[in-house]
């Protein structure tokens, strides 16, 4: 069996904010902008972060801390699209294999040294060869050939359609080549980016404190004279800050959106990142024979009646969906959000097709957090004779035993990104969460497709998504609204679409 260490250190992090909700953010006034700020913004984050050296770094909650002190060579747009940042152009060969950036010859970092093409390698080699959470962003990465001083290029040893992504992700963020490794960059970052570590004001665990660069080579997006996160590990402590006005914005979970609205906070409406649902990841039966039939993973997502599920576990916040890729990503297709009505007499039918017509036991694993999603499963299978057998599974050895084919099936929350980030996280014979390589020659033809496609890659991603959703791989149950609020009479936010909290660029003082 190959071995998944990487993506196991990817996801490791992930976990607590996959069965709790990330952090809040904390306060400030004034106004601000390019030509002055002179406003303060605290953020909450999801717990601290452990090292600044960007070949450390990670994504989802944990990108936004990175996006103050370091710039990406490509910036992503909230809506999803690219545009320059360290690199001002970027063009393909033919075959996709050689990725050429054209850099901005303006920028240093905040220890005055130039940024150029050396830098580029230097960062994306240290990300390579760190082993950090996110160095799978570039294992498609063969070499990086500096061509000059402003130019460079990478070179992979097969084509990847999330490359571009994952330049403007954490491959993307460009540290100073000489404190790269460094322990001093442990505790303080060194990147070209808006603002810099303030050391006299941080304080680990409870603040930390950054204040806008003089000499930063995009002033527009210094928005804000300083910026200050404060890491809220407890729910309660985070919506009690966004409650007393210490915050200015921040992630609450469901049953704290009528409280925090009430008291006068903005929730970002339909911004949704994750699916929530059933992975039935022994297709072959391994460890359950029943699942090695199509019918009875179909009849498993006909047994879920997902409107009930999505109110009694989510509070209604969120939209049913009957497959996994989201409609931002390109891949999603309308009509498979029908494929699975609540039918449990036709549940029934396709049970006793398959050889079942009393049912059988199921084996259902999730991490404590999860308890509200297996007691509203035990119930709707057990109405089609599935028995549900609940494992749990502690946080911290879930995902190695993921990986060592313990579990058969899984309730999880996953991320709705790009195709081909989505396609390597669940669905190829390399993904995390497919333990048991299920494939087919039909499947990795569509899959080849995908990798080979440049361009038409999402719309190829579409037929990926209709095999699984109509092999039923997965039972999945809503996307899950981002409970994001902030308050209306000190900033501006902008959500940022497959992301779970905006990037820093989309905040901005109220006038």
């Amino acid at each position: 069996m190959k071995s998944r260490t990487r993506g196991i250190t990817a996801a490791v992090a992930a976990i607590a904010a996959t069965a709790l909700v990330a952090g809040c953010s904390a306060g400030g006034s004034g106004s601000g902008g390019g030509d002055g700020a002179s406003a303060t913004l605290t953020l909450g984050t999801n717990g601290e972060i452990t090292s600044w050296d960007p070949g450390q770094a990670h994504v989802g909650h944990q990108l936004q801390p990175y996006q103050v002190a370091y710039d990406t060579l490509i910036l992503r747009e909230p809506d999803g699209s690219y545009s320059p940042m360290l690199a001002e152009e970027w063009s393909y060969n033919e075959d996709l294999t050689e990725l050429t950036l054209e850099l901005r010859d303006d920028v240093t970092f905040s220890d005055g040294a130039a940024f150029d093409g050396e830098a580029v390698k230097a960062n994306l080699e240290n990300l390579r060869d760190s082993n950090g959470r996110q160095s799978g962003q570039v294992a498609a990465m063969e070499s990086v050939e500096v061509v000059d001083a402003d130019t460079v290029t990478v070179v992979l040893a097969q084509p990847d359609p999330a490359f571009e992504f994952y330049l403007s992700q954490a491959a993307g963020l460009m540290g100073s080549p000489a404190s790269l490794g460094t322990d001093a960059m442990i505790s303080t970052p060194v990147g070209t980016g808006p603002y810099v570590m303030d050391t006299a004001q941080t304080v680990s665990g409870s603040q930390l404190v950054f204040t806008a660069r003089e000499d930063y080579w995009n002033p527009d997006l210094q928005k804000f004279d300083s910026i200050v996160l404060k890491p809220f590990d407890e729910l309660t402590a985070r919506l009690n800050a966004a409650l007393s006005g210490q915050i200015d914005a921040g992630l609450i979970d469901a049953p704290s959106v009528e409280q925090a609205t009430g008291a006068g906070l903005t929730l970002i409406e339909d911004y949704r990142v994750d699916w929530s649902g059933l992975l039935l990841m022994d297709r072959d039966g391994v460890i359950v024979p029943e699942l090695a039939d199509v019918r009875v993973r179909q009849a498993l997502n006909h047994a879920i009646d997902r409107d009930t599920v999505l109110q009694s576990i989510a509070r209604g916040y969120g939209e049913v969906t009957n497959q996994v890729f989201g409609p931002d990503s390109g891949a999603y297709v309308d009509e498979l959000d029908e494929r699975y009505p609540f039918d449990p007499e036709l549940a029934r039918e396709l049970l006793a097709e398959a050889g079942y017509p009393d049912g059988f036991e199921l084996p259902v694993t999730a991490i404590p957090g999860f308890e509200s999603a297996m007691a509203v499963l035990t119930q709707q299978f057990e109405d089609i004779g599935v028995r549900v057998r609940p494992i749990s599974a502690p946080g911290a050895t879930m995902l190695q035993e993921l990986a060592d084919r313990q579990h058969a099936t899984l309730i999880w929350n996953l991320f709705q990104g790009e195709p081909w980030v989505a396609i390597n996280q669940m669905i190829s014979t390399d993904a995390l969460y497919n333990p048991f390589d299920s494939t087919s020659e039909e499947l990795q033809t569509m899959i080849e497709a995908v990798r080979t496609g440049g361009d038409d890659s999402a719309e190829l991603a579409q037929q990926v998504n209709d095999y699984v959703t109509e092999n039923a791989w997965f039972v999945p149950f809503y996307r899950a609204d981002q409970l994001y609020v902030y308050d209306a009479e000190k900033i501006s936010v902008e959500p940022q679409v497959q992301q779970a909290v905006p990037s820093i660029y989309n905040y901005s003082p109220v006038e």
